[in-house]
């Protein structure tokens, strides 16, 4: 997941500027927090639309929490705003300011949840004025009616190697070529099933490194470090690195040949999108939107989730067939660029605001 690092915006005016908030209650960095952050630069070009809330870059247009009152003003030009929560409390927000504060908004919600939703959110769900699944598993798991709309990668921030920095000989590991798993270091994601089919692997192909790039959390250092004793039990630190966390995620997916991605449960997951816009087929289980996202066989593998022997099996097929993982790069990134653009998400997006401010304007 990457972040926009430039300088800070002022403010927009809540009575002339803004027509969408896109609030963030959440402070850590998490799936939610990155598609906000690569979603609204693109929405604010044709767009009147503000984050709200913390943990955001200050690049981002944004109001400011002492300007919340402005919303129960109708916006200039607009028969309402419109709030798009991605998270309970942040649906929760909404339903105080629209129905007890009577603020003139619609709500819009993001589900990407492969659950079935507990009774409160189902409620809340019920309380929104569009619902939108980031994939069609998600949207198997609504009770109302919602429009399937998929994450999309930004094309110009991941993109192919370009110079000789985005060569993995330049990060100074031994090896030639990489395979990478990164995003938080826990159960759920599955690092544990890819160092183990690297602890089974590497010693049979002397000529690739695996990467492990991620935050720790506290709840999950035991976990980390039960890995690295693995690592270091089977001789393999100088072919397994645990990186944590990196500047800048966008060159390492550059650097590795190969990308995998072994979570056991998972709301959507980017990550793969971004690899391939990078270049790198992917090797995948079967969690989140993963097998919406990859051709299995030609941008790629799906695999069971947690089946650490079928993700074994499919690793291998690409470290045994130099010829099969060229192709399959070049499939992956043909394949994101056509079916995934970034840009084709905001605008499936603003077809959802657009239809309610349509029909608010023919009943107000």
């Amino acid at each position: 997941m990457a972040a926009i690092v430039t300088e800070a915006v002022p403010a927009r005016s809540i009575d002339t500027d803004v027509e969408v908030v896109a609030p963030n209650f959440k402070r850590r960095l998490s799936g939610v927090t990155s598609t906000i952050v690569q979603l609204i630069p693109i929405q604010a070009r044709s767009l009147g639309i503000a984050t709200l809330g913390p943990g955001l870059p200050p690049a981002l247009p944004s109001i400011g929490w002492w300007q919340l009152g402005g919303l129960l003003r109708r916006p200039r030009g607009r028969p309402f705003r419109i709030w798009h929560a991605r998270r309970n409390v942040e649906m929760i927000a909404g339903v105080l300011l629209r129905d007890v504060l009577r603020a003139p908004l619609k709500l819009v919600f993001t589900s990407a949840a492969q659950r079935n939703h507990k009774p409160f959110t189902k409620w809340l769900i019920r309380r929104m004025d569009a619902v939108i699944a980031t994939n069609p598993s998600s949207g198997a798991f609504l009770e109302v009616p919602h429009t399937v709309i998929m994450h999309g990668v930004d094309l110009e921030k991941f993109h192919p190697r370009r110079g000789p920095e985005d060569d993995f000989a330049a990060s100074g590991l031994p090896g030639k070529r990489a395979i990478g798993c990164f995003g938080r270091i826990r159960h759920q994601k599955g690092t544990d099933l890819f160092v183990e089919a690297m602890i089974a692997l590497l010693p049979q192909f002397p000529e690739w490194t695996a990467i492990v790039t991620g935050r720790v959390t506290v709840e999950h250092q035991a976990f980390a470090r039960e890995l690295e004793r693995r690592v270091a039990e089977a001789g393999l630190t100088q072919r397994i690195f645990f990186l944590g966390e990196v500047p800048d995620i966008k060159l390492w997916y550059r650097r590795i040949s190969l990308y995998v991605a072994p979570s056991r449960n998972e709301g959507f997951g980017l990550t793969p999108l971004e690899a391939m816009a990078s270049g790198s087929p992917v090797v995948a289980s079967d969690a989140g939107a993963y097998a919406d996202l990859i051709v299995d066989g030609e941008t790629g593998r799906v695999v069971p989730a947690n089946d650490g022997k079928a993700l074994e099996g499919a690793i291998r097929t690409y470290f045994a067939d130099p010829g099969l993982l060229e192709a399959h790069r070049a499939n992956a990134l043909a394949d994101v660029r056509k079916r995934f653009p970034l840009q084709r998400e905001a605008e499936a997006i603003e077809r959802v605001y657009e239809g309610l401010w349509a029909k608010g304007e023919r009943t107000g």
